[in-house]
């Protein structure tokens, strides 16, 4: 769930663009714009209309479609708001109305009345059901922020992690200028949406596009490699540690073996990458993300690898058996 607490106010003032918008407006109980949503997701009360209120989830957002709207207006005419005042004898969080529709008068009265914020959207009803309840599973999403950097290299998220100055931001810079983009450098705030995909986003929205390089400071890199070297957020598919060079470790050299490390409950690919003078660790990465997405293709080079020394073995000792060591040679 969310650090700080959501507010009505907050979904208001949601920033989206294009097929994320809510193009929701306050029409009216503005008062209530305090009101905390606590849980993400919806209801469509009909049956609370109808007067049955034994399972009613006045917790969650209510939504209003044409068929909600018409039996207000059946109401209305029939003088009966009896069903209406015990529905804001409930503490909810506020209304939505669709298809930019508007509600009867005395609904706005009992809604300001009891200080419930009534939203209008100019979507159809399933399309803002879809959108809000995806915006809703991020915010609402468990979430933690590593100190890290995360980009995109051909098109897969990769999380740098590593001790302070082992050179993330270093290398994450030289993807950059390879072509490859930033999404957040030294605070990586990651949600687990719908219980098994990690997503990254930058911790400050402000500064999460600036980049600390030591011996030069801060760097813009949008203002330095345009608009097409960042993007906001980016799924994790794959986490690479950078550490010192230790002569005394024993990597490994094959790559037959799938690491993993956890993240919020999520398990996901892991590699050790020792860093010393003179290696390119641009390159390196850039490689192990092409490796990493044949795995995903159902090919694994280092397991390969393995079945044909295994076999180029037993067909040795084959050979051995039949010819005989002398004729061997």
């Amino acid at each position: 769930m969310a650090d700080e607490k959501f507010t009505v106010l907050d979904l208001v003032g949601i920033d989206l663009k294009e097929h994320d918008s809510l193009d929701l407006t306050c029409f009216c109980g503005r008062k209530g714009l305090a009101r905390e949503i606590i849980v993400p997701e919806v209801n469509r009360p009909g049956l609370a209309l109808s007067g049955f209120f034994d399972v009613f989830a006045n917790e969650r957002i209510q939504i209003f479609g044409r068929g909600e709207i018409a039996y207000l207006k059946k109401l209305n005419a029939e003088n009966n708001m009896d069903s209406i005042k015990r529905l804001f004898s409930y503490k909810i969080p506020c209304c939505v109305f669709t298809f930019g529709l508007r509600p009867e008068l005395v609904f706005i009265e009992e809604a300001e009345r009891a200080g419930c914020p009534i939203l209008i959207t100019g979507l159809d009803t399933t399309e803002f059901v879809v959108r809000i309840l995806r915006i809703l599973s991020t915010i609402f999403a468990p979430q933690k922020t590593v100190h890290g950097v995360l980009v995109e290299v051909f098109g897969m998220g990769v999380l740098l992690l590593g001790e302070s100055g082992v050179g993330k931001s270093e290398t994450a810079l030289e993807l950059i200028r390879a072509g490859h983009r930033l999404v957040a450098d030294d605070a990586v705030k990651i949600h687990c949406v719908n219980g098994n995909v990690l997503e990254g986003t930058g911790a400050n929205k402000i500064i999460a596009h600036h980049m600390e390089i030591r011996g030069i400071g801060v760097v813009n890199i949008t203002h330095l490699f345009g608009v097409g070297a960042i993007r906001d957020r980016k799924q994790i598919q794959l986490v690479i540690e950078l550490e010192e060079w230790d002569p005394k470790k024993n990597y490994d050299r094959l790559g037959s073996r799938d690491e993993c490390t956890e993240l919020l409950g999520v398990s996901i690919h892991k590699l050790n990458l020792p860093v010393k003078f003179g290696r390119n660790c641009c390159t390196v990465i850039e490689s192990a993300v092409m490796n990493e997405r044949l795995k995903r293709m159902g090919y694994n080079s280092g397991k390969e690898f393995e079945r044909n020394i295994l076999k180029w073995i037993e067909s040795e000792r084959s050979s051995s058996v039949y010819f005989g060591r002398n004729d061997i040679t």
